[in-house]
């Protein structure tokens, strides 16, 4: 997600066809790992572009195993869940046929431990993940082992893609990068760039409707106490004003903007309902606020076949 060294130990046995592809990406200096209890300040805030992107990669270095240990039942370990809605891409073929996906040149980026990619990987297709956090990085290696599977690896920024153009057949996120840079144009824009003409870009985000709302999965989550329309990041920082987390909001024609100003034709926004016996609250989603408000959005584009020049 963020400007970060390739590291070689993530970056062995890419599949083939994508060996020549590489590029250069710029490098970012370590910050340091961050921790919970030195949180004095937290909620809705302008912060540094810069002091953002390099939290939310500690944030994640720091977190990842504490996150796979509360959700990682949920999510798989060799599955596709788009949300916390449960919708799965075995039912929900936003990729495109299951058929169609054998053989696919795929790129997922915010990738986590990569269970998206595993599954992918297990219906033929040639994936590579990518991740700005080692440390997820890391627990995907450990589920390969476990599971007796290998997806290759990258970290890598999102919005500085080490992969040559019109590379990829579909790329996708489920919930990774964009919620967590300041400027997710960049990184529609390198999506566009690493498509092929005709291929596919999927993503899916915490619904914008959902931060005009608090993040309570109870009754008291279900009254609006803040603008829509106020863009600032939520973040957190500790007692010397370091900035150790940000998550940034944008409204739906925010969205909508950014994929059509990279290029981009958008095919659909999938809104999923909350599915009956689905009991399972993650954060401030829940059955409570399920019925009632949308807490997923889920945007498929396209890369023109014929581009005007």
């Amino acid at each position: 997600m963020f400007s970060v060294p390739m590291v070689p130990r993530f970056s062995a046995s890419l599949p083939a066809p994508l060996r020549g592809c590489l590029r250069p990406t710029p490098a970012m200096g370590q910050t340091g790992r961050v921790t919970h209890e030195s949180i004095t300040r937290a909620g809705y805030q302008q912060v540094p572009d810069e002091a953002g992107g390099r939290a939310s990669r500690a944030w994640w270095d720091e977190n990842a195993r504490d996150y796979l240990d509360e959700h990682g039942a949920f999510l798989g370990a060799s599955d596709f869940c788009w949300c916390p809605e449960g919708l799965r891409e075995a039912d929900a073929h936003l990729l495109g046929p299951v058929e169609s996906l054998r053989g696919a040149m795929i790129l997922e980026i915010g990738s986590g431990a990569a269970q998206c990619g595993r599954w992918l990987t297990a219906q033929g297709a040639r994936v590579v993940s990518t991740d700005v956090s080692a440390g997820m990085l890391l627990e995907s290696r450990r589920m390969d082992t476990t599971e007796g599977t290998h997806v290759p690896v990258l970290q890598v920024d999102a919005r500085h893609l080490p992969f040559a153009a019109d590379t990829f057949d579909v790329v996708f996120t489920a919930y990774g990068a964009i919620p967590f840079v300041p400027d997710a144009a960049a990184v529609h824009a390198e999506v566009a760039r690493v498509l092929r003409p005709g291929g596919r870009w999927v993503f899916s985000v915490t619904h914008p409707i959902r931060w005009a709302f608090p993040d309570d999965p109870s009754d008291r989550g279900l009254t609006a106490t803040r603008s829509y329309f106020d863009r600032r990041p939520y973040a957190e920082r500790e007692a010397d004003g370091r900035v150790t987390y940000a998550e940034y909001h944008r409204t739906l024609g925010d969205h909508v903007r950014e994929v059509v100003g990279a290029g981009l034709e958008l095919v659909d926004v999938v809104e999923p309902e909350w599915p009956d016996g689905h009991d399972q609250a993650w954060g401030g989603w829940s059955p409570v606020r399920g019925r009632l408000i949308p807490g997923t959005a889920i945007f498929s584009a396209r890369r023109p076949e014929h581009e005007e020049r």
